[in-house]
């Protein structure tokens, strides 16, 4: 296996244990929430994305219609997080990567729950 390889799988399995790790630390409403939003890991934003106009060093996404929106999107409901990207911003540093999966998570699953910043912190979940 290529060290590329392995670097990808270690991305993987960090970034996968951690959102592991917050989803079983919501509370029970939270938590079934969560697990209506499959997670997608990749390396950087698609190009599509980029064309769209989104930043090269974007960490996180959610696509798909906010809890109770009317159905407006034909995009699957996501969360993607841009496990390179992350890795670069939390300067490749395997502690502060999780602490930035979980920030990035958390953020991106309070836009499905139609939550602000203040609104997360308010409810403990920043």
């Amino acid at each position: 296996m290529s060290s590329d390889q392995d670097h990808w799988e270690n991305l993987l399995r960090l970034a996968g244990n951690e959102v592991s790790r917050v989803v079983e630390a919501f509370p029970g409403d939270l938590r079934r929430r969560a697990l209506e939003v499959p997670v997608t890991y990749e390396s950087y934003p698609s190009e599509a994305l980029l064309g769209d106009g989104w930043d090269p060093d974007l960490l996180g996404m959610f696509v798909g219609d906010p809890v109770g929106e009317s159905p407006t999107s034909a995009v699957p409901l996501q969360i993607l997080l841009f496990l390179e990207n992350l890795w670069d911003f939390a300067g490749e540093d395997p502690e502060l990567f999780q602490e930035e999966v979980r920030i990035t998570y958390v953020h991106e699953f309070g836009h499905y729950l139609g939550l602000d910043e203040d609104e997360l912190e308010e409810r403990g979940l920043l």
